[in-house]
């Protein structure tokens, strides 16, 4: 798993509208934080956002896949690929990752 500087840049870059974003390098990604909630992550160059079971029908009808940590096992996490269309639209974007934010503060 590795990211890419410039794409983590073009991240933070869409989502500066939104909110002040910070990132924060992991196990070969980097997580998206806003406030000092994790709601967001990139991985091998995909960016993901943090779902339950208010926003994941949003993800799979756009097509999206679960964030898996290792490709060897069936393991998945609470995460979703952010569709393309919505990653290239700023304010979309911010509306999607404002949802996956009130996720992560509800989360203990």
């Amino acid at each position: 798993m590795s990211v890419s500087d410039d794409f983590l840049d073009y991240i933070v870059d869409q989502l500066s509208g939104w909110a002040e974003v910070s990132v924060r390098r992991m196990f070969g990604g980097a997580g998206l934080y806003c406030k000092g909630k994790m709601f967001g992550l990139v991985a091998d160059d995909v960016a993901y956002l943090k779902v339950d079971d208010s926003n994941r029908e949003d993800f799979v009808q756009a097509g999206s896949s679960a964030f898996q940590p290792y490709s060897d096992k069936k393991m998945t996490m609470g995460y979703y690929e952010i569709p393309v269309d919505v990653l290239e639209d700023r304010e979309e974007l911010g509306v999607w990752a404002g949802r996956s934010l009130r996720i992560a503060r509800k989360k203990k």
